[in-house]
């Protein structure tokens, strides 16, 4: 993956409804012939997906990023699912008190083994 494609998917990766293909040449500093290929690769690589949008009657894309399989072992300490998996609420890590539950009985767990 070349430069340009990381910056331009972790560009759409940081916005969770996606970002306009016709905004998206702008944000790279490209032009928007350069920014079709880079799409398209990012399409082709599976990576990214793209929906039809009209924005004040002009046609143009949404792009949004793929969600990928996650590695297991990323998600798991022992048999413990990581709480954070189907969770929907909005929290840092520091402050969630599922996550701090979790933790504390993976240490409880640890130091009675």
């Amino acid at each position: 993956m070349t430069d340009q494609e990381e910056e331009a998917l972790n560009l759409i990766q940081s916005h969770r409804q996606g970002v306009l293909q016709s905004e998206l040449w702008k944000l790279l500093d490209i032009d928007s012939r350069k920014c079709s290929r880079i799409v398209k690769r990012l399409i082709d690589a599976g990576l990214i997906e793209r929906i039809e949008f009209r924005s004040d009657g002009i046609k143009t894309y949404l792009l949004r990023a793929k969600k990928r399989a996650i590695d297991p072992s990323v998600i798991l300490a022992g048999t413990e699912i990581l709480p954070c998996i189907g969770c929907d609420q909005e929290c840092t890590p520091e402050e969630c008190p599922q996550l701090l539950d979790w933790i504390y009985q993976l240490a409880l767990e640890e130091y009675q083994e």
